[in-house]
C-alpha cells in the first residue's frame, strides 16, 4: 500500500544553460519519455570536451563550465527569454550582455564575455554547445530531478548552518514528505500534478553543492556532512516521465503505488 502524506509541489526550476542560473517556473508540461522542459538545453565546454553534435552522448560534467569546476560561475546571472530565444547575462564588474542563442556570432560574443569574466579560471577555450535535443544532464538517467525540502531542512538543522535548496539544482521541490523517506522509493511510481513518473534512483551529490549560489564561494562541505550524518551522499531523486501531464506549483505530489 502506498504511503499517504499531504505533499505538494513547492517550486519548479529549469536550467537552460548547464551550470548557470536556475529559473523559477509556475507550471511545466511534462512529456512521457522526455526531460524537464527547457532544462540543460545548452552547455559551455572547456574544450575540447569530446562532445559530438552529430552523435550526442553523455559526457562528464567536469568538461563543462559548471559549479563543481568553477564556483565563480554562480556570480553570473542568466535569463532565457524562450519566446525570442535570447539569453541575457550579467555579472559583477562586467557589462550586461544579450545574445541570440544559436547565432554563431552571438555565441562567440558569449564565449568572449565569459572568458573575460572568468579570467584564469577559463583554462581552455570556451565554446557554447547546443544539444540539438540532447540534454546535458549530470546523469543520463536524470530526466527530471526532485528535491524533498524536509531532507534539506534536516541537513541544515543537523549541521547548524542554513542550506539553500538551490545548491541542489533540482527541477521539482516538494513540501510535505518526512525527511529522507524518498531514499527508499526506487522503482516506485509517483503522481506530480497530472503526470505519472517512476523513481529511477537517488541523486549522488558532488562538490557543486559546496558552492554558495549567491556568492560563488565554497562555504559548506555538503558531501562530508551527508556521509558523516547519513552514511551516503544522496539528496534528491531522478525520475522518468511515464505519462504526460501538466505540473504546477501547488499541485499534489504523492506515491501512486
Amino acid at each position: 500500500m502506498a504511503e499517504t502524506f499531504p505533499a505538494s509541489v513547492a517550486a519548479l526550476y529549469r536550467h537552460p544553460v548547464k551550470g548557470f542560473t536556475p529559473e523559477p517556473l509556475h507550471r511545466a508540461p511534462l512529456s512521457a519519455g522526455q526531460a524537464f522542459p527547457g532544462d540543460r538545453l545548452r552547455a559551455v565546454e572547456i574544450g575540447p570536451s569530446g562532445f559530438d553534435p552529430a552523435a550526442p552522448a553523455h559526457i562528464s560534467k567536469m568538461r563543462f563550465a559548471v559549479l563543481a569546476r568553477i564556483p565563480e560561475i554562480a556570480r553570473v546571472r542568466t535569463r532565457w527569454d524562450e519566446a525570442r530565444n535570447v539569453l541575457t547575462l550579467s555579472a559583477p564588474a562586467a557589462p550586461d550582455l544579450a545574445i541570440q542563442l544559436g547565432d554563431p556570432d552571438h555565441d562567440r560574443r558569449l564565449e568572449a564575455w565569459l572568458t573575460a569574466f572568468l579570467g584564469e579560471e577559463a583554462t581552455a577555450p570556451l565554446r557554447v554547445l547546443d544539444g540539438g535535443g540532447h540534454r546535458f544532464m549530470d546523469d543520463p538517467a536524470g530526466a527530471v530531478s526532485l528535491l524533498n525540502l524536509a531532507s534539506v531542512r534536516d541537513l541544515s538543522d543537523r549541521i547548524g548552518v542554513p542550506v539553500d535548496p538551490l545548491r541542489f539544482r533540482a527541477n521539482v521541490w516538494v513540501e510535505g514528505w518526512p525527511a529522507w523517506i524518498e531514499n527508499d522509493w526506487v522503482g516506485r511510481r509517483m503522481v506530480l500534478g497530472d503526470a505519472r513518473l517512476t523513481v529511477v534512483k537517488p541523486i549522488v551529490r558532488c562538490v557543486a553543492t559546496h558552492v554558495n549560489p549567491a556568492s560563488g564561494t565554497r562555504d559548506i562541505d555538503v558531501l562530508s556532512a551527508l556521509h558523516d550524518l547519513y552514511g551516503h551522499r544522496w539528496c534528491g531523486l531522478y525520475l522518468s516521465v511515464e505519462t504526460s501531464g501538466v505540473l504546477a506549483v501547488g499541485d499534489r505530489a504523492e506515491l501512486n503505488e
